[in-house]
């Protein structure tokens, strides 16, 4: 069955404020009005054009930020000019207004935001810092999500998914792995944005660092291995899929052919490992996972080997 794919077109004032004030250092300037306005684009945008009453290409479902340029030319202008030039800008439907350098508004300013139902917040941060922050964290809120079943771990810096049948042994190559150093993102249900063609990968929060084993039941990962043994979230790197004994000859041995997992458009490194009765599946998962880390630097062993053994057989040819 396919995945399901969530796409957000838009996300709320009062959703933007509620999850990112902390990181942000937001700080509501006026009073809750215009909580319920949209925020339909994940980039942030500097109204100095705007305020200089030029208005094309005027990119009006952004969070619009004021930084000292704006706030200075809006000195210079004097209050009545510049609190009609605001008060065009506010009747634009903008979502939001930010103040960076935790600079304030004029009360002429902040009345015309008000009535116009515009929420005004303030953030310390200097504004750049405070835009690109926002920009990461609205490119967060408005990413493709999906969610697959399966096991995700870090591995040496290795964001690895685990995936296979129900009773393949999925939990169990996750424990095996936890034993040698990794860190559990998410067992079962493992949650994928798609972040600017980059997959990253976390748990819901109420399952965060449980794993669930057959015949034992839910356990914490931190208590049992440490706090190093969880993590929040994690890039996908490699797809792993436990694949029956059965289909042992289907399973290709070289590694030469690389097969990929297409997630949320992104294709991903697919290996599929056989298991059977006796083999030590977190072994062979940790060894995929250090075979891509050596690939990345520019070693490929499956490569060299063929390279090898073709350069063995041009000599062994027999010369005419």
């Amino acid at each position: 069955m396919t995945p399901k794919v969530i796409k957000v077109s838009s996300i709320t004032v009062g959703d933007f404020y509620k999850r990112h004030r902390k990181i942000l250092g937001l700080k509501l300037a006026g009073s809750e009005v215009g909580f319920d306005k949209n925020i339909s684009e994940p980039a942030l945008n500097r109204p100095g054009l705007a305020l200089a009453d030029f208005f094309v290409y005027f990119a009006k479902k952004r969070v619009q930020v004021l930084g000292n340029s704006e706030l200075s030319y809006l000195k210079k202008l004097g209050p009545t000019q510049s609190a009609k030039r605001f008060e065009k800008l506010c009747q634009q439907n903008i979502p939001c207004l930010v103040v960076a350098r935790d600079q304030t508004l004029a009360p002429e300013l902040a009345s015309v935001a008000e009535r116009e139902r515009i929420a005004v917040f303030r953030s310390p941060m200097v504004t750049m810092k405070f835009l690109n922050l926002a920009t990461i964290r609205l490119e967060g809120e408005f990413a493709e999500s999906t969610s697959l079943h399966g096991c995700m771990v870090d591995y040496r810096g290795v964001g690895v998914l685990i995936m296979g049948k129900s009773g393949s042994g999925k939990s169990e190559t996750a424990i095996g792995l936890l034993e040698r150093g990794a860190a559990l993102v998410a067992d079962d249900l493992v949650r994928v944005r798609n972040i600017g063609g980059e997959l990253n990968t976390a748990a819901p929060d109420l399952a965060r660092g449980y794993i669930e084993m057959r015949g034992i039941g839910i356990i914490n990962a931190a208590n049992l291995f440490g706090l190093s043994a969880i993590r929040p979230e994690k890039r996908l790197d490699l797809v792993v899929t436990l694949r029956s004994e059965t289909d042992l000859n289907n399973v290709d041995r070289l590694g030469i052919r690389r097969k990929a997992y297409k997630v949320l458009g992104v294709g991903i490194p697919h290996v599929e490992i056989p298991v059977a009765a006796g083999r030590d599946t977190a072994r062979l998962v940790a060894v995929a996972a250090l075979d891509l880390q050596l690939r990345r630097l520019g070693y490929d062993m499956a490569d060299e080997f063929n390279q090898k053994l073709l350069a063995r057989m041009a000599a062994a040819k027999p010369q005419i």
